[in-house]
């Protein structure tokens, strides 16, 4: 018969098993930065991710290259002007961003998606509103990051015109009148396209229709508003020119610099609108633009429910 034998050790108590372990935890009592600083560095993120800092080599690609592309024309006109000591630029301020505005629609149609589509394709807006950020800085962020990102987009190659003006010894006065204008018209122009870009791809959370709608967008309403525009003129209905230019971002640019800022239409008969139309130009590119704005609010509300 076997024999069981004693440890002489008492098991130990379930309640002297129980162990409470200090592993350093302990309240956050810093500086509470807020909503500003939120959607400072949402802007400060969106804005860089336009031109591809802070991502991979391939989302760089594509920005600087379109940057490039706007600078290099100024330059090798900068180049000419300097070397023939020219009595003018051979193009104004003004009329560079309307010669160049396929490659500003080709920009605005491959960063206003990656603004906001990833976001929505990944649903990560709903975790930006669980921090102090509100729907409000959410749409201002992305809409000035964009708009920021036109600019220089924009500004850069007026202000590789300017300097070479300048190098080239022509009139101080003029060509800082002709700059001060050409930035005054690229503003509008970056603030009307970086509105309906973001309009566009907020619908979408898939990149590669956000593209397409965009250029859609963007180029078929300027080749059908410069149709329509070469035909009036041709039927002798030259007042209807300048309304049909309503009808497109890149013409109602046009239009309102060639009322306001002295710049030479774009328009086929060359006649840009009167001051009183380009009253309703001006009208009609705010109020895209505050609709851009209404827009996104709305759509965003809805999507961070």
């Amino acid at each position: 018969m076997a024999v069981e034998h004693s440890t002489g050790t008492a098991a130990p108590a379930p309640g002297d098993q129980t162990r409470i372990h200090n592993i350093g935890y302990r309240n956050y009592d810093g500086p509470r930065l807020g909503r500003a600083y939120a959607r400072r560095s949402l802007y400060s993120q969106s804005l860089r991710g336009s031109y591809g800092l802070g991502r991979s080599v391939k989302s760089k690609v594509l920005p600087m290259l379109l940057l490039v592309v706007m600078c290099v024309p100024a330059a090798i006109m900068v180049a000419v002007a300097v070397a023939t000591k020219a009595n003018a630029l051979p193009v104004d301020y003004t009329r560079y961003a309307i010669i160049m505005q396929a490659v500003i629609s080709l920009y605005v149609a491959s960063q206003a998606p990656q603004s906001v589509s990833r976001d929505l394709r990944f649903k990560t807006v709903p975790l930006y509103f669980s921090r102090p950020i509100e729907t409000a800085d959410y749409v201002r962020a992305k809409f000035a990051a964009l708009a920021s990102a036109l600019f220089i987009l924009t500004a850069g190659p007026l202000l590789l015109l300017y300097v070479g003006a300048l190098l080239a010894k022509l009139d101080f006065a003029d060509q800082t009148k002709g700059f001060a204008q050409g930035l005054v018209s690229v503003a509008l122009l970056s603030l009307l396209f970086a509105g309906i870009g973001l309009v566009i791809a907020s619908f979408t959370p898939r990149r590669g229709f956000g593209i397409a709608a965009v250029i859609a967008v963007l180029t078929i309403t300027y080749g059908a508003v410069s149709t329509l525009q070469a035909i009036a003129d041709a039927q002798g209905s030259g007042d209807a020119v300048p309304w049909i230019g309503l009808f497109s971002p890149i013409t109602i640019i046009d239009g309102v610099q060639s009322a306001f800022l002295g710049a030479t239409s774009a328009s086929p008969s060359g006649v840009g609108p009167s001051t009183a139309e380009g009253v309703v130009y001006v009208v009609v590119a705010l109020g895209l633009i505050a609709a851009s704005y209404g827009l996104l609010m709305r759509r965003y509300k809805k999507v961070g429910l």
